[in-house]
């Protein structure tokens, strides 16, 4: 995935966490903050310290990208924090690259069953959480639904399934989830030019 297409998509992921969590909603492509008692995990009482600091900006898009130049980075940190992932430094010749990887196997078996898990609950029309109907259209929004739908004809109804998965959010996440698609698009477009 492009790097600058992942960051936005983690950027949505944390503002979602913060409309999950009640302290944010979006109004019209604005975000308007409805509670400022800090979040329990530190990187979202981060960006909503950020949210808090800035009231003249409040539009989506221009979070999503500035959200997105370190989110990588911030979510990386806070999974390594969980023992979820290590970090791995490479080097180049004239850079180095930091990845998080899962290097066990509880950590591995982790990153593999969670697209197995939504998945199948696409595929078998499930009921699914909130919080796995953003997951499903944030998937979708970053251009990673062949990552977790790999297999067309064994996941075809999950396909007919994930846009009424993502219509049926409340209207601040439907939003977030197409100023995501829209800013990754974007991304993109400029790119291939």
């Amino acid at each position: 995935m492009h790097p600058r297409a992942t960051g936005i998509g983690l950027a949505a992921s944390l503002l979602g966490e913060l409309i999950l969590d009640n302290k944010l909603r979006i109004f019209a492509g604005d975000l308007e903050i409805v509670s400022n008692h800090p979040p329990r995990d530190g990187l979202d009482h981060a960006v909503l310290d950020l949210l808090i600091a800035q009231p003249q900006h409040r539009d989506v898009r221009t979070w999503l990208a500035y959200l997105s130049q370190d989110a990588a980075v911030r979510v990386g940190e806070r999974l390594e924090r969980s023992g979820a992932v290590e970090s791995v430094t490479r080097r180049r010749m004239l850079s180095t690259q930091t990845f998080y990887m899962p290097n066990n196997e509880l950590q591995r078996n982790a990153a593999a069953w969670a697209p197995m898990r939504l998945a199948n609950i696409l595929v078998r029309g499930l009921d699914m959480s909130i919080t796995d109907r953003v997951l499903a259209g944030l998937i979708a929004a970053t251009g990673l639904t062949r990552h977790v739908l790999w297999d067309f004809e064994a996941h075809r109804s999950a396909f007919a399934v994930l846009p009424n998965t993502v219509a049926s959010l409340p209207e601040d996440l439907r939003q977030l989830i197409e100023h995501t698609e829209a800013s990754v698009g974007s991304v993109l477009a400029v790119g291939r030019r």
